[in-house]
């Protein structure tokens, strides 16, 4: 958890701002991207999905491997 400038832990589970990376890139004008540019950027966007879907993936197991060790909490 980041520290507050006193130095206290902040609360993590603040809700996330409204406009976030994702929101904003898919309410891009794409018109002025020429046909090399998009397809770099496809690919740089591909590579982000599957960044995503590892930390996704290591967060569920992790979550899996401390609910086998403590039990689910419901």
């Amino acid at each position: 958890m980041p520290l507050d400038n006193a130095g206290a832990m902040e609360d993590d589970a603040r809700p996330r701002p409204k406009g976030d990376a994702a929101s904003r890139l898919a309410s891009e004008d794409l018109a002025p991207y020429s046909l090399d540019e998009l397809g770099e950027r496809i690919d740089l966007l591909e590579q982000e999905i599957a960044r995503i879907r590892r930390h996704r993936d290591a967060a569920s197991a992790h979550r899996s491997a401390a609910d086998a060790l403590f039990g689910r909490k419901e």
